[in-house]
């Protein structure tokens, strides 16, 4: 009997390697076949937590009976709650459609969307792709895009204000600027308490304010705030004497001092103005009260030579 009729069949001096790369093989497919598992989960809880938060018509529940006339039941609360939900994504909605407006008409992105009505030409205007493309009349189209600045602030600053507060602070930005704008809603929260606002006490408020009424358009809306309040409980003027351009630019400039001495990026003329203002009632250091005093003094003196001088 020779070696070869003990041959069990187990291969030859290759046959090690080839086990070896069989079973790294198996290993790999393995291997693989977690990471699809696990790619597929991590799919699946996105889709789901993206589902969860899409706005929808479908997600708000159809109007139905009362199931009774006492309690809500644990249904009807729920129904409730995706109700609200509704509700709430629509102030927020708003705001952003105004800003998408508004972003559109800046950049005259319309400018090669040809007209619907009229595909051998693109559209002209904002109000005119608006009220076309996407049904929005002329009025609210104007309306979003001056009212969004106004909601984002709010909003950053912790206020829950809805669309129809917004609209009453409109005119308000339009003629004295969005920090005033704010500043009227920060009077009223401040008055009344940041949930009891309303549209109606901003329009009440906002035609409280005199027509001769002067605001800084750079000041910090909680110092306009406390402005307007002053004005409207009659303690302080509406209108403050005129400042000639050339003492406002002095004072700007003065102000971009300071701020590099302090290494900041601005100071406010409000903040110079305050400052300016302490420094005048300081009675332990009468530096600037005397200096204020002196230059009027100068100025009276000039006044009456020169009255004298016309009277000759």
């Amino acid at each position: 009997m020779t070696e070869r009729n003990f041959d069990l069949g187990w291969g030859d001096e290759e046959e090690p390697e080839t086990t070896a790369d069989t079973l790294t093989a198996v290993d790999t497919g393995r291997d693989e076949k977690q990471q699809q598992a696990q790619a597929k989960l991590i799919a699946d809880q996105v889709a789901a937590a993206v589902e969860e938060v899409r706005p929808g018509l479908d997600k708000i529940p159809d109007p139905v009976e009362p199931a009774g006339e006492g309690e809500l039941t644990d249904e009807e609360l729920e129904r409730l709650e995706l109700c609200n939900q509704g509700i709430e994504l629509h102030k927020t909605a708003w705001f952003m459609a105004g800003k998408a407006l508004d972003t559109v008409a800046t950049g005259r992105l319309f400018r090669q969307t040809p007209h619907r009505l009229e595909p051998d030409r693109f559209y002209k205007t904002i109000e005119e792709w608006a009220e076309v493309e996407k049904g929005i009349s002329v009025s609210k189209c104007n309306q979003w895009r001056a009212a969004w600045p106004i909601g984002e602030v709010l909003m950053a600053r912790g206020f829950d204000a809805n669309p129809g507060q917004v609209r009453e602070l409109v005119p308000v930005k339009n003629v004295y600027g969005l920090n005033a704008a704010v500043a009227v809603y920060v009077l009223v929260a401040d008055t009344w308490g940041k949930d009891k606002v309303t549209a109606k006490r901003l329009e009440e408020t906002r035609k409280l304010m005199p027509g001769d009424l002067k605001l800084e358009d750079d000041e910090d809306p909680d110092i306009l705030a406390k402005t307007i309040k002053g004005v409207l409980l009659g303690e302080l003027p509406a209108s403050a004497p005129s400042i000639p351009p050339a003492v406002t630019q002095a004072v700007d400039r003065r102000a971009v001092d300071l701020a590099n001495v302090f290494n900041r990026s601005r100071i406010p003329r409000s903040e110079v103005q305050l400052r300016l203002l302490e420094a005048f009632a300081d009675p332990k250091d009468t530096t600037v009260y005397d200096a204020v005093l002196e230059r009027m003094k100068k100025e009276e003196q000039a006044a009456k030579k020169a009255a004298r001088k016309a009277l000759k």
